[in-house]
């Protein structure tokens, strides 16, 4: 690895609205000023592993699976390659290359690009708010199911529990069972019955009172996340490198235990069996561009805030190449770890794979995996390791998201906020805390559905729709390249300024459209959810996005001026001065 020389300060600093060239002895140094030293990460494998456990995340475990194979097993790897090579890996750099150049992040940047647009990161801001609602309540039903691993026989594995009803039917290891639609396996019961207490509450007119045991759940679960982000990319970095490494190491291990299970060879060719007829379906294609957008996550803050504290000329290109296949081929393998084990349940109840794989989302994780986990050797073992595995698979995600909305407000407010890091995070814990008080409850389960589906949904591929418009368009893609040279060395290639302009937009553009246009009743369980939750869904989704033209309105009537003038001062770029102290003598190695 080899140490770029150090670059001496620029002699005078040039204007915003021009972009910067590195010269032979001195080279752009990021905006400014600050008055305070921006944190950096210790090392680059900080940076990398932050990167990667946030993108890989619970969805790439059940999510990708069931897609799949329901779009046409191997048939629906092509469109997924080709989402992910034209619209998900180009934005995953942009996001990285406009974080690592402005060092800063989802609300103040915008000064720097187009100040019309900043209402992107107060809307990015609030979807990181929804997303900590529910998704920190999914990983404290993985820590249950953790605690609840440590016996000898495991809670699901049987149906002589207080909580079991007469349909409770058990068929591993006993003939002449007769599976019917009224039919409920031990692990169901457990995960509905015992973990949510589902059968307390009447749905959404009436969800019950909190779960205890999951309010402790959760209360462990943020002052985990508390303590890894309370001093910033310091403590986080070095929590990444167990929670990012773990679960590839638990992955590896569930997938040579399920290669060797009965049946195992039945599940994989029902995952990779390809149906070539299903990529003349346009929903097809639909799936696979947003399951790569949902997973490598452009659009959440994540990405700018994570490379904003990154060294100016880290090779953030390479970056983004190697997250990005390290997320995909992780949804690949997480396949094969749930197919396996999905053919070996069908070898057991004599049915097919398809009657398995039914379960789709978090049954997938807390009902399926679960059921076919509490009936093989080790069954203890395996349940502890995979439970833990979904809890620093969700704690990745977390962190990042978190540290998303803390690196976007305390850069807007660093006259309030600055110095202050530590409180700043307990109040957004707190916040978070109560807002996923509702999804405690008895009813929790409707509620985090809910979210789930609006509170990031359309919503967030409408924010990355015009975060790309504003950044190619307004801010423009050769303003843009200069800054990616001027970090880098090089500029980006004809099929980097192709897809930024006018392919990913277009693919984002079709996904918004469509989901629009086909929204299926919302269902959970046997719950077919009121009318009027729909009207909810729809407020929670546009209350971030219209973030977004209200402060287009505000800028336009503060700012001075004819409106042909507040336009023309609204879309420009500010002509902020540069930090002729920031990171001027030695800068990082390009790794």
């Amino acid at each position: 690895m080899a140490e770029q020389p150090c670059l001496a300060p620029a002699a005078s600093p040039p204007r915003r609205g021009t972009a910067p060239h590195p010269g032979p002895t001195a080279g752009p140094v990021p905006p400014g000023p600050q008055t305070h030293p921006r944190d950096k990460w210790r090392k680059k494998m900080d940076f990398l592993l932050s990167v990667v456990g946030f993108a890989v995340d619970l969805g790439n475990v059940w999510r990708f699976p069931y897609i799949c194979y329901q779009n046409g097993g191997g048939a629906f790897l092509i469109p997924y390659t080709l989402m992910a090579v034209f619209g998900g890996v180009p934005l995953f750099y942009m996001e990285l290359a406009l974080g690592q150049f402005h060092r800063t992040g989802a609300i103040p940047i915008w000064k720097h690009i187009c100040p019309i647009f900043k209402g992107i990161g107060f809307a990015i801001c609030i979807i990181g708010l929804y997303v900590s609602f529910y998704y920190n309540t999914i990983i404290a039903w993985a820590l249950y199911y953790f605690y609840s691993s440590f016996s000898g026989t495991l809670p699901w594995a049987s149906c002589d529990n207080p909580w079991n009803t007469p349909d409770c039917t058990n068929y591993f290891g006993k003939s002449n069972v007769t599976w019917t639609n009224f039919s409920r396996s031990p692990a169901e019961e457990f995960y509905m019955r015992k973990v949510l207490e589902i059968q307390k509450s009447g749905g959404l007119y009436d969800v019950g009172g909190i779960h205890w045991q999951l309010l402790l759940c959760l209360f462990l679960i943020f002052t985990i996340v508390y303590f890894s982000l309370w001093k910033g990319v310091k403590t986080s970095g070095k929590v990444v490198w167990v929670t990012a490494t773990l679960p590839y190491v638990v992955l590896l291990i569930l997938l040579v235990r399920g290669a060797t299970l009965p049946g195992a060879w039945r599940g994989v060719i029902f995952y990779l069996r390809p149906d070539w007829g299903k990529l003349l379906s346009t929903a097809v294609w639909v799936d696979a561009a947003a399951q790569i957008f949902f997973s490598l996550g452009p659009g959440f803050g994540v990405l700018l805030a994570l490379a904003s504290y990154n060294h100016f000329h880290n090779n953030c290109y390479r970056d983004a190449l190697v997250a990005s296949a390290v997320n995909c081929l992780t949804s690949f393998l997480s396949g094969f770890v749930i197919f396996t084990v999905l053919g070996y349940m069908a070898e057991m109840r004599d049915v097919e794979v398809e009657d398995v794989a039914r379960d789709k989302g978090p049954s997938l994780l807390f009902i399926t995996y679960p059921e076919a986990i509490a009936n093989m050797v080790g069954s203890t073992f395996f349940a502890i390791i995979f439970f833990l595995m979904m809890i620093t698979l969700g704690l990745d995600s977390t962190f990042g998201g978190l540290e998303a909305v803390i690196t976007a407000v305390m850069d807007e407010y660093p006259q309030v906020l600055a110095g202050r890091r530590e409180l700043f995070v307990l109040g957004l814990i707190t916040v978070c805390s109560l807002g996923s008080l509702s999804t405690l409850t008895y009813g929790g389960a409707y509620v985090v559905k809910l979210l789930e589906e609006f509170g990031a949904g359309c919503s967030i591929l409408a924010v990355v729709l015009l975060e790309t418009i504003a950044v190619s368009w307004f801010y423009g893609i050769q303003r843009f390249s200069h800054d990616v040279k001027a970090m880098l060395g090089f500029t980006p290639g004809m099929f980097w300024k192709v897809c930024w302009v006018a392919v990913s937009p277009a693919l984002l553009a079709f996904i918004v459209i469509s989901s629009l246009l086909d929204q299926p009743p919302l269902t959970l369980f046997d719950y077919q959810y009121p009318e009027w939750s729909t009207s909810v869904g729809y407020v929670i989704g546009a209350s971030s996005f219209i973030c977004i033209p209200f402060y287009m309105v505000y800028k336009l009537v503060w700012t001075p001026g004819s409106l042909k003038q507040r336009l023309a001062i609204c879309i420009r770029p500010e002509k902020t001065t540069r930090d002729p102290q920031a990171e001027a003598v030695c800068m990082s190695p390009v790794l």
